[in-house]
């Protein structure tokens, strides 16, 4: 909370602690902000205190590869309990497939063509914006 904010309680008091600044601190919204000086040592597992966990790039491609995997095994799973023939026809062209491969193929091509779409806008979005810039530096 900010300085100058309160929370009222239950009875409708002001909780302890909160409310004004204390005498020769600035009332703005980094007074509660703690200040380094240039001979102190930064907070951290070194000065003492508990670390707190970071968030690397690493933890996050280990994450999002474990989700992948998870997703992967569902659609295997999807596949092999509809390994039911069905006919399909697409242009003149027809065959049987199984229908896992069937929904599997279909949502394949819709993501493909979804894909395709989203990078023309973006396409279209990055030329604008390269005009607009260029037209600001005459």
């Amino acid at each position: 909370m900010s300085a100058g904010q309160h929370t009222p309680g239950s009875d409708g008091r002001q909780e302890p602690g909160a409310g004004t600044p204390p005498a020769g601190q600035a009332a703005d919204r980094y007074s509660n902000a703690p200040s380094y000086s240039a001979g102190a040592p930064a907070p951290g597992p070194a000065a003492g205190g508990a670390g707190e966990r970071q968030v690397t790039r690493t933890g996050v491609i280990w994450a999002a590869v474990v989700a992948a995997l998870v997703l992967l095994i569902l659609l295997i799973i999807f596949i092999l309990q509809n390994q039911e023939l069905v006919l399909v026809k697409f242009l003149g062209l027809e065959g049987a497939v199984p229908l896992g491969m069937a929904l599997f193929i279909a949502s394949v091509t819709g993501g493909v063509l979804v894909a395709a779409a989203g990078g023309a806008r973006i396409l279209q979005l990055r030329r604008n914006a390269h005009r607009a810039r260029a037209g600001q530096r005459r």
